[in-house]
This record gives C-alpha cells, structure tokens and sequence, in this order.
C-alpha cells in the first residue's frame, strides 16, 4: 500500500469516527429530551431528586426547574441540533465539518462541567465528558492532518 492510499483510508476512518460521534452523542441528546418531555417530574427516571438539586444550586433560575420541560429543550438544542449541523456538515463533505465537530466536543466538555459542578460525579456524566474528549480528539486530529496535508502541497 503506498502512501497516498494509507493517508486516505485514514482520513476516511476518522471522518467515519466523526460522523459515529456527532451522531451517537445527538441521538443521546434527542433521547435524554425525550426523556425530561415523556415525564416532566423525573419520576420514572429518577431523576426527580436532581430538581431540588438544580433548584437550590441555581436559584436565580428557578422558574425554569419546576419541571423537566426545558431542560430537555436545552439539552436538545445545546447537544442535539449541535451535532447534528456537525453530522450533517460531515455528510456533506464540508470544509466546516472538522471545527464544527471540534466545537461540538467542547461543548460537551463544556456541558458535563456544569453538570459536575451542580450535581457532583456521575457515572454518566463522567462518560459523556470522555464522549466529547475523543469527538474533540479526533476532530481535531482531522483538522492538524488537512492543515498539514495542505502545508505538503504548497
């Protein structure tokens, strides 16, 4: 196998990496939504403690929290519709594709931050930030192979 060909079954291997993440981490966005929308008390989830968490924590927000219902609106648009312009960019085959996939990981991290300082250390949570780690990783990875690949061409 030469070069070239090896460079493109990598740079195909990691845009299929990104199209997995942006794609599984907005599918768990659509659902945790579904989820707040399907029983806004957090009951069936047991999620229901966390309201009082959330309440107390951010009490400046309180009108927001006296049900799931917005907090799956912004779940969904900060960490569904997001990855979901990322995947759809990939798809594409766009020039945006890689910094918007990086952007999506960030936002993640960024997410799950907050989560950590509201409600302390969650299984999940901590497997959502390593989510949005490898997504960021490897978009950014992307990003330094084109750049690079474009520095070998001029």
């Amino acid at each position: 196998m030469d070069n070239s060909s090896s460079r493109c079954s990598i740079g195909r291997i990691l845009n299929g990496m990104m199209i997995f993440w942006t794609l599984f981490i907005g599918v768990g966005a659509l659902v945790g939504a579904l989820m707040m929308w399907i029983d806004p008390s957090g009951k069936m989830w047991m999620m229901d403690p966390l309201l009082d968490i959330l309440r107390a924590k951010l009490s400046w927000f309180e009108v927001f929290f006296q049900n799931f219902v917005p907090s799956g609106f912004v779940l969904l648009a900060v960490n569904g519709i997001t990855q979901y312009i990322a995947a759809w960019l990939l798809f594409r085959k766009h020039r945006l594709a890689a910094p918007a996939t990086l952007v999506c990981g960030i936002i993640l991290m960024i997410w799950i931050s907050l989560e950590w300082y509201i409600f302390g250390f969650y299984a999940i949570c901590n497997v959502y930030f390593t989510f949005g780690l490898l997504e960021t990783l490897t978009a950014l990875w992307v990003i330094l192979r084109q750049r690079s690949q474009r520095t070998t061409r001029n």
